[in-house]
C-alpha cells in the first residue's frame, strides 16, 4: 500500500476509532455486536420526515404484538416520537418475545398539526422477531404522499 492511502487509512480509524491490530482491522474498543446492551430497549423507531428533511416529532404511535394464536393483536405501548423523532423505551428489556408485532403510525395526525394534506392517514409496519436477545430498530421514512420502511440496525 502506499504512503497516501496508508496515511488515509489512519486518518479513517481514527476518525471512526477502529484499530488495526496484527494486519487486521478490529472494532473501537467498547464496540458491542447485533445483541442487546443491558438496560437499553430491544426495540427502537426512528421517524424522517423527508419533506422537511427534520425528524418527525410529536408523531403518535402504538406498538402491539399478535396473540391467540395469530388472531387478535394486543397493544403493548403507545406514544409519540421526541424531538429527534425517536421513541426511547418503546419496549423495556424482558419484555421482547418471539413472535408478530406491529407498529403503527398515526400519519393523518401528524400532518395535520402542520396543516399538510396527506395520502396515507396512518401507516402500519408488522415484523416479525424470530431472536428476542437480538436488538431491533424499525426506521420510518416518511412524507405526505409516501413512505418507506427497512430493518435497520
Amino acid at each position: 500500500m502506499s504512503s497516501g492511502a496508508t496515511q488515509r487509512l489512519q486518518t479513517l480509524q481514527r476518525h471512526v476509532g477502529s484499530r488495526e491490530v496484527g494486519g487486521q482491522i478490529s472494532p473501537p474498543p467498547g464496540a458491542k455486536d447485533r445483541g442487546m446492551e443491558p438496560g437499553s430497549s430491544p426495540l427502537t423507531t426512528h421517524v424522517l420526515d423527508t419533506a422537511s428533511g427534520l425528524p418527525a416529532q410529536g408523531l403518535y404511535l402504538r406498538l402491539s404484538r399478535l396473540e391467540d394464536h395469530g388472531q387478535q393483536w394486543t397493544e403493548l405501548k403507545n406514544s409519540c416520537t421526541d424531538h429527534d423523532g425517536r421513541c426511547p423505551g418503546l419496549l423495556p428489556p424482558g419484555q421482547m418475545k418471539a413472535g408478530t408485532y406491529k407498529l403503527s403510525f398515526d400519519t393523518k395526525g401528524y400532518w395535520q398539526k402542520r396543516g399538510q394534506e396527506s395520502f396515507y392517514p396512518y401507516v402500519e409496519v408488522v415484523f416479525t422477531i424470530t431472536n428476542e436477545t437480538h436488538k431491533f430498530h424499525v426506521p420510518l421514512l416518511l412524507s405526505p404522499w409516501s413512505y418507506t420502511t427497512y430493518r435497520g440496525s
